[in-house]
């Protein structure tokens, strides 16, 4: 298992839904490890556009990196993903940040993030869930917050409720399930 982050950001549609099922998406790659708060950022580069939300999800994973990127593409192409203009507005984007110590220099995949040193929205929610990130050379990603001080970004909310929040929600739906299949079976 190598541990992972994938920054997850959107600023189409009900941004918090997008954010909130890719992260239960991404429990398919391996183990979640942590899923930081949401934070509310204003776009760079591109076209004038809504603002974003953004968050970052470790994993630990037995995907190579390769097939880590394949399923944050096809998340996003299930969440309505187009990809028309670069640095245009999205529903969903997925970034593969950091795979363990593991660097890639290809023309789709670069690992670790090439801008993610420079970008506030990107080491904020990363350095929350994961302090002692670091690069593959060694250096930790702390050391790069105080060039990034002066971007603003707004913490907004958790990505997904409690664990026993959800555990009620699932057992609500269980319940409900079975009630449904009960009344049609009793009224076949």
């Amino acid at each position: 298992m190598v541990r992972a982050a994938i920054g997850l950001g959107s600023n189409l549609g009900d941004r918090s839904r997008h954010v909130g099922d890719a992260v239960a998406a991404l429990a398919d790659t391996g183990s979640l490890v942590r899923v930081s708060s949401l934070y509310e950022t204003a776009p760079i580069g591109g076209p004038k556009q809504n603002a974003y939300l953004n968050a970052v999800v470790v994993v630990d994973t037995d995907l190579l990196p390769r097939q880590l990127l394949e399923r944050c593409l096809e998340i996003e192409r299930e969440h309505g993903r187009e990809r028309r203009e670069r640095w245009g507005p999205r529903t969903l984007d997925l970034d593969v940040l950091l795979y363990g110590t593991e660097t890639a220099d290809d023309a789709d995949l670069k690992v670790p993030h090439p801008r993610m040193t420079e970008r506030r929205f990107v080491l904020e929610p990363l350095l929350e869930v994961w302090p002692d990130a670091a690069l593959p050379n060694g250096t930790l990603l702390t050391d790069f917050s105080a060039g990034v001080a002066d971007q603003k970004v707004r913490k907004v909310e958790s990505v997904v409720p409690d664990r026993r929040t959800s555990l009620a929600l699932l057992l609500v739906v269980a319940l409900g399930a079975l009630a449904i299949w009960w009344i049609g079976d009793w009224l076949l």
